[in-house]
């Protein structure tokens, strides 16, 4: 076997061994037992809500076991042909199981990441909030191709993308919009994308100029019902209005949108939906969410530095760059991720950005010792 694939099989093997660590896979079979054991309880869906959430943690640890079961069986299969073709001097096979190995190598290191998803809301369902900074317009311009952005991301990963609320821009864009994401690992992914993202190109509303743009990004953990979030009604103003937009299905024509104000916080969240009764609820739900992250935020201290470092959407806060003119490149300012394809970033290819500053808050860098090491 040549050395290039060795190292091949040695790098998948410790992936393996890293992913069996983190998802305990010596007791995974006997846990799987006992989810099997609930779902056969006749009164499992008295409580549905409970039922698809047991559900949805079967399923995560079904397809775990078969990820790790499938790397494991794949490396002994391919390593198998490679010494096969070897001793029978077949260069075509031997080449074959080389690249499948090269192949199984990059699933085996996205596997791994993805177990370091986690955290105790990493699984869970996300808000993603988008809110216009400096810049006028042009930041208008900049938060709706930050919306396009993550929409896309979301779809790639087959995830449920909901509009919650949205308030257009005087001349172009939008002042702020709100998703609710839903789908394996959301929050997990998406909550390193927290903080100010900064545009650099020539302006296309006519001046010719190049301009600087800015954007704020706010991503929090759908609370799951089981999570009790206490919230005083002394606390929190409800405020109804009619909502605005150019158009659309999702635009209101009665005075049913909805506006909650937490005052010890000064947490606002809306929606907008057809159903002011619904509208009460998506909000509760939100504001209770916000609640929950900051309390997330007070026991980690790597996303608390971040959200506190996130700051008002201007010069000196931002979290990553995105120059298109005079020259093409993105770059993450706490991890040095770079790329030179802005296209592909801005048509929702993020992973390797979220991937960095995954393994970046597992390694125990802050985001000031990533940053003094650029």
């Amino acid at each position: 076997m040549r050395a290039e694939t060795q190292n091949a099989v040695e790098t998948i093997r410790k992936s393996l061994a890293l992913l069996r660590q983190r998802m305990d896979y010596d007791t995974a079979q006997h846990r799987l037992e006992e989810f099997n054991a609930r779902v056969e309880d006749p009164t499992l869906w008295d409580d549905p809500e409970n039922a698809q959430k047991l559900m949805r943690d079967r399923q995560a640890l079904v397809d775990k076991i078969a990820d790790a079961d499938g790397i494991a069986q794949e490396l002994d299969d391919n390593i198998e042909l490679i010494e096969l073709g070897e001793m029978e001097d077949d260069a075509e096979v031997v080449a074959d199981a080389e690249a499948a190995l090269k192949a199984l190598q990059e699933k085996a290191a996205a596997k791994e990441l993805e177990a370091l998803l986690n955290g105790e809301a990493d699984g869970n369902d996300t808000f993603l909030e988008i809110n216009a900074g400096a810049g006028g317009t042009e930041a208008c311009d900049w938060a709706q191709m930050l919306q396009r952005m993550y929409v896309r991301w979301a779809e790639r990963r087959g995830y449920k993308v909901e509009l919650q609320s949205e308030e257009p821009g005087t001349e172009a864009g939008i002042k702020s919009v709100s998703y609710k994401i839903s789908g394996p690992n959301a929050y997990g992914w998406l909550k390193s994308e927290s903080g100010v993202h900064r545009l650099v190109r020539i302006s296309p509303f006519g001046k010719g100029t190049r301009e600087t743009s800015f954007a704020s990004v706010w991503v929090y953990p759908v609370v799951d019902d089981n999570i009790e979030i206490e919230v005083n009604p002394a606390d929190i103003r409800i405020d109804t209005y009619r909502s605005s937009g150019a158009g659309g299905q999702h635009v209101n024509t009665t005075d049913s949108a909805v506006r909650i104000t937490h005052a010890p916080t000064g947490i606002v969240v809306t929606s907008s939906e057809k159903s002011q009764h619904q509208n009460r609820d998506i909000a509760m739900k939100a504001l209770k969410s916000r609640l929950y992250q900051m309390e997330l935020d007070k026991r980690n201290a790597a996303i608390n530095e971040a959200h506190e470092n996130k700051g008002s959407a201007g010069w000196g806060n931002q979290i990553r760059s995105y120059v298109l003119q005079p020259y093409q490149m993105v770059k993450d300012l706490r991890t040095s991720f770079e790329t030179s394809d802005t296209q592909g970033v801005l048509d929702g290819d993020l992973d390797g950005f979220m991937a960095a500053t995954l393994a970046m808050d597992v390694s125990g860098k802050s985001r000031a010792e990533a940053t003094a090491e650029e």
